[in-house]
C-alpha cells in the first residue's frame, strides 16, 4: 500500500469504516443479493456515520477530510458491498455541486444535513436520448416569475429512489451556455419516479429514473447563475465522479484478491492447495500486481486533488486503470474458480457483475482514453481540478513519491 500518501487520520478512518462494513454491512449481503430490493435503512445508517460529508467543510458540520479520505471511505465500503460503496459515492457526488457552486444560504441549509446523514443528495444529468453527452440534453427549465418549471427525464441516477434532494441540470437556453443547475426536493409536485428496474449488479443500490412534469421550484433553488449548468455537470463528474468510481472499483478489486487467495488456499487438487499449481499462482500474482498498481493510481490522483494541483489527466487515468484492471481480475478470478464461481454462495460472480456497473458512469474507458489523448496532443481545454479543488482546503497532505 502506498503509505507515503497516508497520515494517521487516514489509517484511523480506514479502520473505522472497515469495522463498520464487516459488522453492519456484511451480514446484510445475502438478503440484498437474494431480494435485489433497494436498501434504504442500511444506506441511512451509513450516512449517519458522517461519511457522505467527508469533503464537506467543518464549518458546515462535515469532516473536511479531503478526497483521499473520501477514496478510502468508498474503497472500504465497496470491499464488502459494491452497492453500499456506490450509494455513498453517489451522495458525495450530489454534495459536490453545493460545495462548489452553492451560495451561502444553500450551503447553510443543505451541507449540515448531508454531513449528519439526514439528507441524501443526487446529481441528475444523464438523459435517455443523450446519455452523458451534457450538451445534448433536452430536459428544460423555463423561468416563470419567481419560479422555474422543469420538464424532462433523467436516467441512471444514483440513489434516485431514496434521495431527498436532486441536483438537476436542465436547458434554459441554446448552446453550451444554455444549461443551468437546480436543487429539486424529492417531494416537489411534478417530480415522479419511474418503476425501478432490475439490474445486472449492485443489488440494493437505487439506480433509476426521475420524471419532471411541470415541476415548479422557487428561483432561489437555482444553483449558481443561469448558464453555469455545464460547469456544474463537468466539474462534479471530473472532481468527484471519476475518483469516486475509481474507489468503488478499487474496493471490489481488493475483495477479488482476498477471495482468490482464500479460495486457492482452501481448495485442493492432488492433495495440495490449488495455489501450488503454477498457472494458478501466476494468475494470483497478476491480480496482486493489478491491485497494487490500481491503488497507487487512485491514491496519487486523490492526493494531487487534495493539494489543488492540476490533475485532470491523473483522475482520468485512475478511473481507466481501476475499472479495466478490476474487470480483468474479476474474469481471471472466475477462471480460477471455474464451476465453483457460478454458485450463488461464492461472491466472485457478484464482484464481476458489480464491476461492470462502474464502466460507464463519469465516462467509459474509451472516453478516458480520448481525453488522455487530448492531453498528450495539447488539445485539453483547461483543468477543472486546479480551478475548483482548492475550495475544499483539506488538512495538509503528505509528500508525494519522488
Amino acid at each position: 500500500m502506498p503509505d507515503v500518501y497516508l497520515e494517521e487520520r487516514h489509517h484511523q478512518l480506514r479502520s473505522e469504516v472497515r469495522a463498520f462494513a464487516e459488522s453492519k454491512v456484511a451480514p446484510r449481503m445475502a438478503d440484498m443479493e437474494r431480494t435485489e430490493e433497494i436498501e434504504t435503512e442500511l444506506v441511512s445508517e451509513i450516512a449517519r456515520q458522517g461519511w457522505v460529508g467527508v469533503t464537506v467543510d467543518k464549518a458546515y458540520g462535515g469532516m473536511g477530510a479531503g478526497h483521499l479520505a473520501k477514496t478510502i471511505t468508498i474503497e472500504e465500503l465497496s470491499r464488502v458491498s459494491g452497492a453500499m460503496g456506490a450509494a455513498v459515492q453517489a451522495s458525495q457526488l450530489g454534495a459536490a455541486k453545493i460545495i462548489h457552486f452553492g451560495n451561502e444560504q444553500q450551503k447553510r441549509t443543505w451541507l449540515p444535513k448531508f454531513a449528519d446523514g439526514s439528507c441524501l443528495p443526487t446529481i441528475a444529468v444523464t438523459e435517455p436520448d443523450s446519455g452523458s453527452h451534457v450538451l445534448g440534453m433536452q430536459a428544460t427549465a423555463h423561468r416563470d416569475g419567481d419560479s422555474y418549471v422543469l420538464n424532462g427525464r433523467k436516467i441512471y441516477i444514483g440513489n434516485s429512489h431514496i434521495a431527498h434532494l436532486h441536483g438537476v441540470v436542465a436547458r434554459t437556453g441554446p448552446g453550451s451556455k444554455g444549461l443551468s443547475a437546480f436543487l429539486v426536493e424529492a417531494d416537489r409536485p411534478g417530480l415522479s419516479l419511474a418503476p425501478h428496474k432490475d439490474t445486472l449488479g449492485l443489488h440494493g443500490f437505487s439506480f433509476g429514473e426521475l420524471i419532471f412534469d411541470n415541476c415548479r421550484i422557487p428561483a432561489a433553488n437555482r444553483l449558481g447563475e443561469e448558464g453555469e449548468g455545464r460547469d456544474v455537470a463537468y466539474s462534479s463528474s471530473i472532481l468527484y465522479g471519476r475518483p469516486n468510481l475509481t474507489a468503488v472499483a478499487l474496493g471490489l478489486h481488493q475483495a477479488i484478491l482476498e477471495e482468490v487467495t482464500r479460495f486457492t488456499a482452501e481448495r485442493h487438487r492432488g492433495g495440495k492447495p490449488l495455489h501450488d499449481m503454477l498457472h494458478i499462482k501466476l494468475k494470483v500474482g497478476q491480480i496482486k500486481s493489478r491491485v497494487m498498481t490500481s491503488r497507487l493510481a487512485a491514491y496519487h490522483a486523490a492526493h494531487l486533488l487534495d493539494t489543488g494541483a492540476a490533475c485532470d489527466a491523473e483522475l482520468m487515468n485512475a478511473k481507466l486503470i481501476n475499472v479495466e484492471s478490476t474487470l480483468d481480475s474479476a474474469r481471471a478470478a472466475m477462471e480460477i474458480h471455474a464451476a465453483a464461481g457460478l454458485m450463488d454462495d461464492v461472491p466472485i460472480g457478484r464482484y464481476l457483475r458489480d464491476a461492470h456497473h462502474i464502466f460507464a458512469p463519469a465516462g467509459t474507458s474509451d472516453i478516458q482514453l480520448l481525453r488522455l489523448a487530448e492531453v498528450a496532443l495539447g488539445q485539453a481545454k483547461g483543468q477543472w481540478s486546479q480551478r475548483l479543488s482548492a475550495v475544499l482546503s483539506p488538512a495538509p497532505a503528505p509528500a508525494a513519491l519522488t
